[in-house]
């Protein structure tokens, strides 16, 4: 299909911006038509009126109604066919597979929601009813439900230009919710973002939704993303990224004459535990397969494990011989933009540097500007203790090897993590069992414990938390994936006293929705 290089407002198509800025072909370094104008202050605002007013009316659409929408949505998608993937290859690098695996979680990503939303009981409906009779005062009749926040603006991530990005996650909760999304694509996809919200656009106009449900804006400033955040309308915030661009979106809503929830994933170092007996058992399996999860996606994974754990013993030098020969066999891949290749050499010219930290193994070479070296470093539990800098995040396929003397300096360790996305803990029954003082430390550290795994890979399903405490995200009660993720925009709601007929079909009497109810506290469906 023939991209336009506009901004999408609703159902029009806007290029007043006078800023041009280009996708850029990793693996050649070469630009790539067409031009997209950057949005302007006008676009944007118009963009976000148009939300607005549309949130009048499509937050009052039923659960039937808003899953047939997210379902055509994945139908459009689908419907770009192999010119979504021919462009997506040409703007990130990635592999094909990688790409048309990432389609289908998109797509399902929003069946999923779809498939809540016909459900319907997750609006958490509760009902107690009036008691006139009580003493000493009688009881009004009581019921909530949540509702939609309102207009949501959402960043899409440069590491998945599918899955989080245009349609990923973020927009299909924020449209089960009941809100209106606002997009700023990536300016490092324009094109598959554009194709994906054109997608989207089609969607809107046929399921005969408002107009106004969907916009998206372009831009590589961080002007365009300022004035997405500052506009009254919007009323929440969804991103993936760096700590740097999730943190300056945090602050700059808690600057807003009426502050906004934002909710920031912003990368972790995902820390894996390798406890004694399991590296007596299998060590050579599980440095192999760690291998492949640091080089996994050229280590450009929000879940890439970038700090490895270890209790010194018989075993440890033969492991860390073992995962040096794998990182140092292992191919230097395209990174996703020249970019963040850039920070990677920078963050592994920095840690290197520093005086209690070693290179154990690097992997092969390219010459191509835009190819990540593996990398495995090695330090000390007791200079990881001292220096807090060194469980930051590289955002690339290294990993940090530490090693602590006895048990007591992994608990130290544990307690001095910040808060991360993941963390993994391989170990025989019996290393579980003598370790569950680690255990209770690190579920306060993360929003995703793994045993015998690996982190890599997130599973869209009900009970997936993508999450974790600061500076991890910028909220650790919620999740970017899976259907709780629904939660972050949207807020309770409290009819008191109201006739039938005005309440929401889901606090009517004879629960017309057939959903769970919470009812005089009791859940039941009749």
């Amino acid at each position: 299909m023939e991209l336009i290089g506009k901004n999408i407002i609703g159902n029009d198509f806007s290029g007043e911006g006078k800023d041009i800025f280009f996708a850029v072909n990793p693996s050649t370094g070469k630009q790539m038509e067409p031009g997209f104008k950057e949005a302007s202050q006008k676009e944007i605002d118009s963009a976000v009126r148009k939300a607005s007013t549309a949130f009048q009316v499509y937050r009052n659409k039923s659960g039937q109604e808003k899953a047939e929408f997210l379902e055509t949505i994945a139908n459009e998608i689908m419907s770009l066919g192999d010119s979504l993937i021919s462009r997506c290859i040409e703007e990130t690098g990635l592999p094909e597979g990688r790409l048309t695996g990432e389609r289908g979680r998109t797509v399902n990503q929003l069946k999923l929601f779809a498939k809540l939303l016909r459900e319907g009981s997750w609006v958490d409906a509760r009902i107690d009813t009036a008691d006139p009779d009580r003493q000493p005062l009688p009881k009004a009749d009581i019921r909530s439900m949540l509702k939609g926040l309102g207009p949501v603006g959402v960043f899409g991530a440069s590491n998945f230009p599918l899955a989080f990005s245009v349609a990923g996650g973020d927009t299909a909760s924020a449209l089960a919710a009941g809100c209106t999304v606002v997009v700023k694509g990536h300016p490092a996809h324009p094109g598959t973002s554009e194709m994906v919200g054109l997608a989207i656009q089609r969607a809107v106009q046929k399921c005969n939704m408002p107009e106004g449900t969907f916009s998206m804006v372009n831009g590589p400033s961080v002007e365009v993303g300022q004035a997405i955040v500052r506009h009254p309308l919007i009323k929440a915030i969804g991103f993936t990224g760096s700590f740097r661009g999730g943190k300056a979106l945090f602050d700059e809503a808690n600057k807003r004459e009426e502050p906004i929830p934002v909710y920031s994933e912003m990368g972790s170092s995902n820390p894996v535990f390798i406890l004694p007996g399991a590296l007596k058992e299998r060590k050579d399996k599980i440095a192999q397969d760690l291998a492949a999860s640091v080089n996994l996606g050229v280590g450009q994974f929000c879940t890439s494990p970038g700090l490895v754990f270890l209790q010194s013993s018989e075993d440890t030098e033969g492991f860390k011989n073992l995962l040096s020969q794998s990182i140092s066999e292992s191919d230097a891949g395209i990174m996703l933009t020249s970019g963040i290749n850039g920070s990677y050499r920078e963050g592994i010219e920095k840690l290197s540097s520093k005086n209690n930290v070693e290179v154990l193994a690097k992997g092969k070479e390219e010459s191509s500007s835009c190819r990540g070296t593996s990398y495995l470093l090695h330090t000390t539990a007791q200079s990881f203790l001292s220096e807090h800098s060194l469980q930051e995040e590289i955002f690339g396929p290294s990993t940090l090897a530490i090693t602590a003397q006895h048990k007591d300096e992994i608990v130290k360790a544990a307690e001095n993590l910040y808060g991360h996305l993941t963390i993994t803990i391989h170990g025989t029954e019996e290393d579980l069992l003598e370790h569950q003082d680690l255990i209770r430390v690190l579920e306060q550290k993360t929003g995703r414990i793994i045993i015998n795994g690996y982190p890599t890979g997130v599973e869209v399903c009900d009970s997936m938390v993508h999450g974790g405490p600061f500076p991890a995200t910028t909220d650790s009660r919620s999740t970017s994936v899976g259907t709780a993720a629904i939660k972050r925009f949207v807020r309770p709601v409290c009819y008191q006293s109201f006739p039938t007929s005005l309440l929401p079909d889901e606090l009517k009497d004879g629960n017309p929705l057939k959903i769970w109810r919470l009812v005089n506290g009791d859940f039941k469906k009749e």
